[in-house]
């Protein structure tokens, strides 16, 4: 499957993407201590993203991180290791889903669990930071037919500065989650 190319408008199917690719994990993770969250740009009402759904398995440590890897691999993801990015581990898709994802096996509270949820969650409350975004991914969107680094790395101050603005807010157990805690 190709990755998408565009920036779009906020599209509500986006939650339901993620619940059907969290119901097809389920069964490969089914005794593992984990929770799966939507997360990134698609689990943000109103903002504008790549139909890409982002998406952490969340696992209470690191010594579970193994096993969850080797359940996704079961599951037909090809694990790429931490693809630049400590502490979160990269799968690529199997063959013929439905939904285009990035899937991360992350351990609960470390850094990239954290900034992907201070993310998230600073966007969905501040509808200031939230447009501020959306109009950035836009006026780069032209470099994701032709450089996709440089697509992220454009987005990476800002991306840094509302993360530190989000700081020590609490992370919300709101919609995105599979459950209310790691189980």
């Amino acid at each position: 499957m190709i990755a998408p190319a565009e920036v779009v408008s906020y599209d509500p199917r986006w939650p339901l993407w993620f619940a059907e690719i969290s119901a097809a994990l389920e069964p490969f993770l089914a005794g593992l201590p984990h929770v799966v969250e939507h997360v990134g740009s698609t689990a943000v009402p109103g903002l504008a993203a790549k139909p890409i759904i982002d998406i952490d398995v969340v696992v209470r440590s690191a010594d579970v991180v193994p096993a969850a890897i080797e359940r996704l691999v079961a599951a037909g993801y090809r694990h790429e290791g931490d693809a630049g990015i400590p502490g979160r581990e990269a799968f690529a898709l199997p063959p013929n889903v439905a939904h285009y994802h990035h899937l991360y096996v992350v351990v609960e509270g470390n850094e990239a669990h954290r900034d992907h949820v201070l993310l998230r969650d600073h966007l969905r409350a501040d509808p200031v930071s939230r447009e501020r975004y959306a109009a950035r991914k836009r006026e780069l969107a032209h470099l994701l037919t032709t450089d996709r680094a440089a697509y992220v790395d454009g987005k990476g101050a800002l991306v840094e500065e509302l993360i530190a603005r989000a700081g020590d807010s609490p992370t919300a157990d709101g919609p995105g989650r599979t459950d209310d805690e790691v189980r």
